[in-house]
């Protein structure tokens, strides 16, 4: 996906992007957009439109545009805009087709308006925060989406009625002087203004920064949005008008012009694909909007994987349909949807790829990648004591996936070696979203269901049934227990853990030394797994890299005698020569290629 922006350079040349022009039998659209930095030393505004090539896309999700004015006091604001903006767009179009419009945009709002506030408290004895305005909408069939919150501005212009219809989110402070009262990232609860537009053809909305609407008249506008002027023209014509005007800030626009709209509504849209029934039962041999089945490769209570083979193109990929067991569960229903946008969101070479639907679909489920392998937990059978360069290799691997979803404020909360794949290279894929939490998008945060079984109750971190969602360093936990096992073939607390009910049974748990079960571990090594699954928070590491510079160079603080500890001198020195070569490795590497 490429979104188009302007205004992201910091000299004095001005550039402008062609016109974004796309014909549909269902809806055309015009859009320019043009944005510099004016008389401030950098542009802190953001601007960017995105309009699907693909048909089918543009019927279901129709186009969309936003602009952010970064507020340049908070020290952050360029980068704020930048990521209000872009993650807007390229979210929306990742979001399940079965979402409204309303419900997609403002979860992504919510979203993104609470990284950027955790980020500016990464940073608060610096005074530096993450804070922007936001004006954006989703034009899909014949309705305009407005999202808005903080001082820029959407003007809508039909025949010879102009007007805003956002309003200003700022507070008086008297003398004349106002202050931004609702910004993306200024509280950890965002407030989005949410309206809807029953589109007519030849309509025209600009967005604005206030370095356009605070030196322009609506005449001045108005003339230009009335011209015979092309959309990107009239944008930069805005804002060159503006320079005239001695703006004294960041200058930017973007014009929306409804060409022509399809013949018939889709407001009903969601609710018919939310509507599409499960799957029957598939056998080997079926057909499915465009899919041969070729086996079943999983089956439980709550959902089915299949191995199907593309019949256009012969790719194949697995299928993943829902239980008929939760047919009438709208709960259930909606996890399912929200399974398939998580999994388009986060993009890793260690994590199973979601993939987009390319031909319409008749009944509810979605595609994935076909990961050529087996189980880490089949993996771990076949492969006990492995060398400890393989094995630190799939916990580094691990690692990376993980924090590609942590990246996107996402938990996996329920890692554990059956939703590991490994191919026969040994490369690793995480699997598996359907208990995965995203921060400001779950209204309330569910801990899991407490099975008893082993590769839920051995890996989940005790806090969740606790009803603590311990984040980041749940799947901390989780990723130590598993890096134990590979290592040892067993569970750090054994497999009493898995009949824990309560604090109290968990209180009565004793770590077992790694060394026990494999006496090559060293000292510095398990004391490093012990801190990993420590049960409570403030002793366990807070962030995966720290757990893992711990498992590649001795911590000090470690390598106290420990006359309890089984220890071989010979042993330790191998593992510290292991580390000490990886180190060497990394630091000739970095000399060549940078």
């Amino acid at each position: 996906m490429t979104i188009t922006e302007q205004g992201v350079d910091n000299n004095n040349e001005q550039s402008s992007t062609p016109v974004d022009e796309q014909q549909s039998a269902s809806l055309a659209v015009q859009i320019g957009q043009y944005s510099i930095k004016g008389e401030k030393q950098q542009n802190e505004d953001f601007v960017g439109s995105f309009i699907p090539e693909n048909a089918l896309q543009l019927e279901n999700k129709g186009i969309a545009a936003a602009l952010a004015d970064g507020v340049s006091s908070a020290e952050a604001g360029k980068e704020a805009s930048e990521t209000a903006v872009g993650n807007f767009i390229e979210d929306y179009f990742q979001t399940p087709d079965t979402w409204s419009v309303s419900h997609a945009g403002q979860k992504i709002l919510t979203a993104i308006n609470l990284k950027l506030y955790r980020k500016s408290h990464e940073f608060a004895n610096e005074e530096k925060g993450y804070l922007c305005t936001f004006s954006g909408m989703v034009i899909k069939s014949q309705i305009a989406h407005i999202f808005h919150a903080g001082d820029s501005r959407i003007y809508h212009l039909r025949g010879e009625k102009f007007k805003q219809i956002t309003k200003d989110h700022t507070a008086m402070i008297g003398k004349g002087r106002s202050i931004l009262a609702r910004a993306v990232g200024m509280d950890s609860n965002l407030h989005i203004d949410y309206s809807k537009v029953t589109l007519k053809q030849d309509d025209r909305f600009l967005l604005t920064s206030d370095g356009v609407h605070d030196f322009l008249s609506e005449p001045e506008i108005l003339q230009v949005l009335k011209s015979d002027l092309t959309a990107q023209q009239k944008s930069e014509k805005l804002v060159a008008l503006s320079v005239d005007a001695k703006s004294d800030d960041n200058i930017s626009c973007v014009i929306v012009e409804i060409k022509t709209l399809p013949k018939q509504s889709l407001n009903d849209f969601n609710t018919k694909l939310t509507r599409l029934p499960f799957p029957p039962e598939l056998e080997s041999g079926m057909k499915i909007d465009g899919f041969l089945i070729k086996k079943q490769i999983f089956a439980s209570s709550r959902s089915q994987l299949y191995l199907v083979e593309e019949m256009e193109t012969g790719d194949q990929v697995i299928m993943k349909t829902p239980s008929v067991n939760f047919e009438n569960d709208t709960s259930y229903i909606d996890r399912f949807i929200q399974e398939e946008w998580i999994g388009k969101r986060v993009d890793s070479p260690y994590v199973v790829k979601t993939l987009r639907q390319k031909t319409k679909r008749n009944f509810l489920y979605y595609l994935m990648e076909y990961v050529h392998g087996e189980t880490l937990e089949k993996w771990m059978t076949k492969n006990p004591f492995p060398r400890p360069k393989v094995a630190i290799k799939i916990v580094e691997q691990i690692t990376e996936g993980l924090q590609a979803f942590h990246n996107q404020e996402t938990i996996h909360q329920d890692m554990k070696p059956g939703n590991v794949m490994i191919s026969p290279e040994g490369e690793v894929k995480i699997v598996d979203f359907g208990s995965v939490y995203v921060a400001g998008v779950a209204e309330l945060f569910k801990p899991l269901e407490h099975e008893g079984a082993l590769g839920t109750a051995s890996y989940s971190d005790p806090q969740y049934l606790m009803g603590i969602n311990s984040g980041v360093q749940g799947d901390l936990y989780a990723l130590a227990t598993m890096a134990y096992e590979i290592f040892t073939g067993e569970l750090p607390y054994g497999s009493a853990i898995e009949e824990c009910q309560s604090a109290l049974d968990y209180d009565r748990l004793r770590y077992r030394n790694a060394n026990q079960f494999n006496p090559v571990i060293p000292l510095w090594f398990d004391r490093a797994l012990e801190r990993g699954v420590d049960f409570e928070l403030e002793k366990r590491y807070s962030t995966m890299d720290e757990f893992l510079k711990d498992l590649h160079h001795p911590n000090p603080d470690y390598l106290l005698d420990d006359p309890t500890y089984k220890k071989d001198k010979n042993q330790a020195l191998f593992w510290q020569f292991i580390s000490g070569f990886m180190l060497f490795t990394f630091v000739l590497i970095y000399i060549l290629f940078s």
